[in-house]
């Protein structure tokens, strides 16, 4: 009997120990800590929902997201709040360091989290959405818009019981307040000064539906940014997929007018593929692609029609306004005139001189082969009656002629048959003859 009461008491202790909502992170001894500094897009949102689902693989005590951002994509954004909402153990969003900021996107992040602290001198809000180049979009868009966003983040906000009437105003009137003003009108939970104080201060606190944090001993793991996370990141950004794609069209258009080169065609290859994958990740307009295309369409055209530059004109016009509205985001996904005016200028320049070797190549009198020959000036050296021998380029030739011509003659080059030049004599030797 005593040895059933012992193991009936051990098996009560082992499903009381394995429970996870008697204690988030009751098993878990480290703190998963993930760092985002950047505009939020698609590659921050895979680093951060790979880091909760490592996280939550290895049964962490909870996961820290220090957070410093401007803003960024609205996908994106709403990407990480869901996987915020479904992790299974605590999420923290913290806003530091000082002068850290959690704008736009970033406000929403925050609000999303199970517990959401900043560090003194941060400043969180202005979530008011904004079209490509931070400029207001349309009227009727800006509304529709406006109030898509409005109606999610006071969902944000009352599910995690925070201020949902500043929640909207962030939206439609771009406010934004300091860490000590967050937690006074309930926006964030705390105001902690660093991340020890951080931890300190959330050990012990009961989180809904995942139970109470034990963090005593916990360790902090820093989740660093896979390579694909990085590669991702910075061909993600706006700038570097504007250069890849030229880089890739001036490789090609250099391989199509000039065959068999090869390296321009495989670089070429090569960055066209790494910037149509950075497309996938950024709000792209179309019309802008198109534009681009069309302006390469000019170049290549200017090769076979003689239009005295009028088609690079009309090329470069095409680039510069496909370049213009190529990305269509927020203030965060668009291209720097610093990229854009270097960038077109070498792009073009090169387009130009290329089509303009090409067609210097085709209207230029041919140097070598049976072409070459013809219009060349020689020298009878064995009588042509009709046939003889002439010296045509530092060459002892077989020829033929329509009238009889002494040796010594000068004479043109009119044709060349299997070897046999035809040739007549030069309008002086010919004046001379009769």
């Amino acid at each position: 009997m005593s040895h059933f009461r012992f193991t009936y008491v051990l098996l009560l202790l082992c499903v009381l120990t394995v429970n996870p909502a008697a204690s988030a992170g009751g098993e878990g001894t480290e703190i998963y800590l993930l760092r985002v500094s950047d505009a939020i897009g698609p590659a921050v949102a895979d680093f951060v929902k790979a880091g909760i689902r490592q996280a939550s693989q290895e049964d962490a005590a909870c996961i820290i997201i220090e957070l410093d951002t401007p803003g960024g994509l609205a996908d994106a954004m709403r990407e990480i709040v869901m996987a915020i909402y479904g992790s299974r153990i605590p999420v923290v969003v913290y806003v530091a360091p000082s002068g850290a900021r959690a704008a736009s996107a970033g406000v929403m992040i925050t609000m999303a989290a199970d517990i959401a602290v900043m560090a003194p001198g941060t400043n969180i809000g202005a979530a008011h959405p904004v079209g490509a180049g931070g400029k207001e979009i349309g009227k009727s868009m800006t509304e529709k818009v406006t109030n898509d966003m409005v109606a999610y983040i006071k969902s944000i906000a009352n599910k995690r019981g925070r201020n949902e009437t500043w929640a909207e105003k962030a939206v439609r009137e771009s406010v934004s307040v300091t860490a000590d003003e967050a937690l006074k009108d309930n926006i964030i939970d705390l105001v902690a000064d660093s991340r020890e104080d951080l931890i300190r201060r959330i050990d012990g606190r009961l989180i809904e539906g995942k139970g109470t944090l034990d963090l005593a001993g916990a360790r902090v793991v820093e989740v660093a940014e896979s390579l694909r996370t990085k590669i991702l990141k910075t061909i993600s950004d706006p700038n570097i997929a504007y250069i890849l794609m030229m880089i890739g069209l001036a490789g090609l258009y250099f391989e199509l007018s000039h065959p068999g080169a090869v390296f321009p065609g495989v670089i070429g290859g090569i960055s066209l593929v790494l910037a149509f994958f950075a497309f996938q990740t950024l709000p792209v307009n179309y019309a802008g692609i198109l534009l681009i295309i069309l302006a390469l369409i000019f170049f290549i055209m200017e090769m076979k029609i003689a239009s005295y530059g009028l088609l690079s004109v009309a090329g470069v016009i095409s680039l510069l306004l496909g370049s213009i509205m190529l990305f269509d985001g927020g203030e965060n996904v668009r291209l720097s005139w610093r990229v854009i005016l270097p960038t077109l200028g070498i792009v073009s320049g090169f387009f130009v001189a290329v089509a303009g070797l090409v067609f210097k190549s085709q209207i230029s009198r041919p140097r070598t082969g049976a072409a070459a020959m013809i219009g060349e000036i020689g020298v009878v050296r064995q009588a042509l009656a009709p046939r003889g021998k002439v010296f045509v380029h530092g060459e002892l030739w077989k020829a033929r002629a329509g009238s009889p011509l002494p040796a010594g003659t000068r004479v043109k080059v009119v044709s060349l048959d299997n070897l046999v030049l035809e040739v007549e004599p030069l309008a002086q030797e010919a004046g001379q003859s009769s």
